[in-house]
């Protein structure tokens, strides 16, 4: 009840939609929406702190299944084929044991009634964490660094991909740019939280 909600659903993708304009002029995004606003130190950095450090895997797919739900009832549903969260490396995922962005991507699933796949998208190399690099250094920390398994599993698809948090955008461009070469129809992101610049 007293998480801070974005409502950018509401906005779709009009110029209203300050997330949509963090990709404008680098890569065709059909719709950018985030469920929760993320200040630091605040209520959302620490549910997040939890899902990626502490082991609380259930809370990602339980926000998508509540953010799914909401986008469900206006509408969204029909706006995707197929839901693909950010991989992690192999190395990163063997020492966390999970990928934080699959369960939220689960949950969308099940609300939106849409299927979703970590088999699609792999992390290639395995990145430094981008928390504490500057705004260039992430968009360079990213590139190709994401490939496509089986070009087949999105060619003329609609994609919904999927991360926890959004600040600068690199991770979701490099992954966004990756499905669109690989011949996917469109691409739309929405992440747990995003941070407002």
């Amino acid at each position: 009840m007293k998480l801070p909600y974005t409502d950018l659903h509401l906005h779709g993708a009009t110029e209203l939609n300050y997330l949509q304009q963090r990709f404008w002029g680098k890569v065709p995004v059909r719709f950018a929406f985030s469920y929760l606003l993320f200040r630091p130190k605040g209520r959302v950095q620490r549910l997040l702190h939890k899902l990626k450090y502490k082991g609380a895997e259930e809370v990602g797919e339980h926000l998508g299944i509540r953010y799914g739900s909401i986008l469900f009832d206006h509408g969204y549903a029909t706006h995707f084929d197929l839901i693909i969260p950010v991989p992690l490396h192999r190395l990163k995922l063997r020492r966390r044991g999970y990928n934080q962005s699959d369960g939220f991507a689960k949950g969308l699933s099940e609300a939106l009634q849409i299927p979703w796949s970590n088999k699609v998208l792999e992390r290639a190399i395995d990145t430094d964490s981008q928390t504490k690099k500057s705004r260039l250094d992430r968009w360079q920390n990213v590139e190709q660094v994401f490939v496509v398994k089986k070009a087949e599993e999105v060619s003329g698809k609609r994609i919904l991909l999927v991360d926890d948090v959004l600040t600068t955008g690199a991770t979701l461009d490099a992954c966004a740019h990756t499905l669109l070469q690989s011949g996917c129809h469109e691409v739309s992101v929405t992440t747990i939280a995003a941070a407002q610049l």
